[in-house]
């Protein structure tokens, strides 16, 4: 008889998206994205942090004061556009920890992502967060705020053998 405990695709894809949030060096907000194809295969991934070539050490992190993040870093959405290799998205998926900002909805719809599953909206009554569900809803992008049928995953790195 198989296991009755496994996780679906969408905890699946979301856990995945959860880890590449783990990558961000952001101190306050680490969010991770991970693009599905129309058959659950992982397209790419990416999270919130600094352009290619910009180090995390000479840019801000601070989100107040004139220099501040805001104008620096890429969105998990973006980068997970970005690193596609060139694969088509028509079609496909988002999995993100944090509904799409305005920018970032913008390049969802142009890319041809046909599907926004989230777990927070917690900007939800912002101008920007309002536009970005404007914009998605005129574009025929379907978003669905995702409940997990479990809390958290734990992963562990013990090699086979040495597990009990």
């Amino acid at each position: 008889m198989k296991r009755q405990d496994y996780i679906s695709w969408d905890e699946y894809f979301m856990g995945i998206a959860m880890l590449a949030a783990k990558r961000s060096k952001d101190p306050n907000t680490q969010v991770g994205a991970c693009i599905v194809s129309q058959d659950n295969i992982i397209i790419s991934t990416g999270y919130n942090g600094m352009p290619k070539g910009c180090s995390d050490d000479d840019f801000p992190w601070n989100r107040d004061g004139q220099d501040n993040k805001y104008a620096y870093v890429v969105h998990a959405e973006l980068n997970a556009i970005l690193n596609r290799g060139g694969r088509d998205l028509r079609g496909s998926r988002i999995y993100v920890a944090l509904f799409p900002c305005n920018e970032c909805a913008k390049a969802i719809i142009q890319s041809g992502i046909k599907e926004v599953l989230y777990l927070s909206d917690k900007y939800k009554d912002t101008m920007g967060n309002l536009a970005s569900k404007r914009m998605l809803d005129a574009a025929g992008v379907k978003y669905t705020r995702l409940t997990p049928g479990v809390e958290s995953l734990t992963l562990d790195f013990i090699p086979e053998e040495n597990k009990k």
